[in-house]
């Protein structure tokens, strides 16, 4: 797979625009407002909580004029109006993610993902914003069988969390129809890298993994290993939100998109490449033992996406395969364990 350089933007000119990223102080959030800022959007606003994001993370923004931060929560839909005030595109990444999460707090992931995305949603219409690029989820596709994955054929969602994120492309696709607001739903598969945190109970596999591999501690794989995913690194996830938002082709939008790359890897097969490439930097590592527990309530086997409609119709292309993705990000985490 190439390695295409920057940017995802093509000949627009971003300083132009005004983009509120919600959730901007989160992991993908925080990957779109480093490389709105870096290309000189006319102005990026975050609204975040802190809930899930760091604060730590949007610091290091506060150098640019054009950067603005506002805390609050997206529960609140004074809050949202606020926020959307003058904004050309909405970002909406804010969400409590994790499957685990949504079954231990069904509630709490309620009230933040589909409340909150409504807020967003009716402010982001009655301040005439020109379209909503929001974060749906591949875990829509629930119990659906069919591989790869194709956008219009889905399954019965197996988790809350699940169920929350086919309702925001319902209230989405509502939206567009009624309200006439422009929206486009981006499905992730499986991202990683730069920012995702490692801490936590409900961590991502791959940074999780990656910070036991460097303690020499040994990683726990749910199940046998067998589990596949479409693990997507983040810059694919940047050029998405940017095309999506900025795309003129009318065809494209009020729709839903894989993200992804369209190969598929196994826990068993991830891990290995984990441990070649930290072995690279400490070759202690690769004498570290994995160990295998129960399958995690709410999982699917195997996960694999089609990404032909994103190709076709946004001109996708993703620049990271796993292996290409899974370096950068351990090099990442390699620089910030030995600053720390």
């Amino acid at each position: 797979m190439t390695n295409y350089s920057l940017p995802y933007h093509g000949d627009k000119e971003l300083s132009n625009y005004s983009f509120l990223v919600t959730g901007g102080a989160g992991f993908i959030g925080t990957n779109l407002v480093e490389y709105l800022l870096k290309y000189g959007a006319g102005h990026v606003r975050v609204l975040d909580n802190f809930s899930t994001g760091l604060r730590e993370n949007v610091d290091r923004f506060f150098l640019h004029s054009n950067f603005e931060l506002i805390e609050g929560d997206i529960r609140d839909y004074d809050t949202c109006e606020m926020a959307v005030k003058g904004m050309d595109f909405v970002l909406h990444q804010a969400a409590l993610g994790s499957v685990p999460r949504s079954i231990a707090d069904p509630v709490t992931t309620n009230e933040v993902n589909i409340s909150g995305f409504l807020n967003v949603m009716l402010a982001s219409s009655k301040e005439n914003v020109k379209r909503v690029v929001y974060a749906a989820s591949s875990s829509t596709y629930g119990d659906s069988a069919e591989l790869p994955k194709v956008e219009e054929r889905i399954g019965k969602p197996l988790s809350p969390y699940a169920i929350t994120k086919y309702v925001n492309e319902l209230y989405a696709s509502v939206f567009a129809d009624v309200f006439n607001l422009e929206t486009i739903g981006l499905r992730y598969f499986n991202v990683f890298g730069k920012r995702q945190n490692p801490e936590g109970a409900y961590a991502a596999v791959i940074p999780k993994f990656v910070k036991q591999l460097m303690n020499y501690e040994s990683p726990v794989i749910n199940g046998d290993g067998s589990t596949s995913r479409d693990f997507t690194y983040i810059d694919n996830v940047v050029q998405m939100n940017i095309k999506a938002a900025l795309t003129d082709d009318l065809t494209a939008v009020n729709q839903v998109y894989n993200v992804a790359v369209g190969e598929r890897t196994t826990l068993n097969e991830l891990i290995n490449l984990l441990k070649k490439y930290l072995a690279e930097i400490d070759p202690q590592i690769g004498d570290v033992q994995i160990k295998y527990g129960p399958e995690r309530a709410g999982d699917i086997a195997h996960s694999l996406a089609s990404i032909d409609k994103a190709v076709r119709l946004l001109d996708y292309q993703p620049h990271y395969n796993i292996a290409q993705g899974l370096q950068e990000a351990i090099h990442w985490y390699a620089r910030e364990q030995q600053a720390s």
